[in-house]
């Protein structure tokens, strides 16, 4: 893992730059292209992928990416202009027609749009797995399959995958890895490390933290990077704006700081939630009842906000507890300063209709205030609270 404390430094510690008379944030280069004194120059900057149009580089974006890929560990990060635009790049920069992706099930539902349906128009076939399950993931891989897709955790069941293992088991078969890793961000999991090849983000999420910007990232190896910016990046065009970039930026800024915080009021509210005798499961791996908590303890060094729960059948009582409260304002993103509430479902084999479940993220309020509003919002709608 990387050091947390070295982190902190990273993000917040900049060193002098003459180049920029002495701001101590990079200024944001609102230019669509560069110009030269000369075309040996023009001809340099293009060999040494330097800054011709900001649809290949921008220098506020590059600076942006140069801190992300030394927070993940990588040696090179491309900024795409959402979550999407940078796991649809990563996939297609692996994949080819006429191959085969296992992905684990609980991937964020957009990503298995993408994969399971969009890719079809290429010959390409899926198999969604368990990805608890390594031997579930083993079995799925065929001659075709050139990619493991993972989320880890995922961000409603918050599902697992050993990512040591999983990076073992995709070299003896000749696969890639990707894996989404916006949930623990890299304050708290690094995945390079374990051996996966390409990390995504939401950088919408935690990272810009001010709910004020959208972006996406894959951070990876040189040369891995290297290819899907000559092709991904420049060819479909979801690049990231220079002003949006210095938001999320600002945002890093402070990351480990925020992390930090949302472990201690995420925990706070999993906690809670679990003393409740009417909640029939919470899942957040912070918890020891996680089912994978020793996992995740092993290669994470801390939780963040994000956590679900479910509570019974009966969906309309769950409409009247999300609807009750205050402080929990009712969304579907998470990764910024306000706590919010989303009602979801699951699928169960045997039950003849979804499973309701209340996806909560915890921001950087006080957990009493939020443990309060939690309290009265189940009183309001008819549970049972000591």
């Amino acid at each position: 893992m990387t050091d947390r404390r070295r982190q902190q430094s990273l993000v917040a510690h900049d060193e002098h730059d003459d180049r920029h008379y002495g701001a101590v944030h990079v200024p944001v280069y609102d230019s669509s292209l560069f110009t030269f004194p000369s075309v040996e120059r023009m001809e340099r900057a293009h060999a040494e992928d330097g800054y011709v149009y900001s649809r290949g580089n921008n220098p506020t974006v590059r600076e942006l990416e140069v801190k992300l890929a030394a927070m993940e560990g990588g040696e090179r990060a491309r900024c795409f202009a959402t979550g999407m635009g940078a796991i649809s790049a990563a996939i297609l920069s692996i994949v080819r027609a006429g191959d085969h992706i296992v992905c684990v099930d609980q991937a964020y539902g957009p990503t298995r749009n993408f994969i399971g349906n969009y890719m079809r128009r290429f010959d390409v076939q899926v198999h969604f797995v368990d990805g608890s399950d390594l031997a579930a993931i083993e079995a799925a891989i065929g001659m075709k399959t050139k990619l493991l897709y993972l989320e880890s955790p995922s961000s409603l069941l918050f599902e697992l995958q050993d990512l040591r293992a999983c990076a073992e088991l995709a070299r003896r078969h000749g696969l890639k890895t990707v894996i989404d890793n916006t949930w623990a961000t890299p304050c708290y999991q690094n995945p390079l490390a374990f051996g996966i090849d390409l990390v995504v983000h939401s950088l919408t999420k935690y990272v810009g933290g001010h709910s004020d910007a959208m972006g996406g990232v894959v951070i990876g190896n040189a040369d891995r990077i290297g290819e899907l910016d000559r092709n991904e990046l420049v060819l479909l065009g979801s690049v990231m704006q220079p002003q949006t970039a210095a938001l999320i930026a600002r945002g890093l800024r402070t990351l480990p700081l925020r992390m930090e915080r949302h472990r201690i009021v995420g925990m706070a509210v999993a906690e809670y939630l679990e003393s409740l005798s009417f909640i029939d499961r919470v899942r957040y791996p912070g918890l020891p009842s996680h089912p994978q908590h020793e996992l995740a303890e092993n290669q994470m060094s801390g939780y963040g906000g994000l956590l679900s729960f479910e509570a019974g059948m009966d969906r309309g009582k769950l409409v009247r507890f999300v609807d009750q409260l205050k402080f929990f304002r009712i969304g579907f993103s998470w990764g910024g300063y306000e706590s919010l509430v989303s009602l979801q479902e699951r699928a169960e084999i045997g039950q003849d209709r979804p499973v309701p479940v209340v996806r909560l993220y915890a921001g950087l309020e006080e957990p009493a205030d939020l443990i309060a509003d939690l309290a009265e919002a189940f009183r309001s709608a008819g549970f049972h609270v000591e």
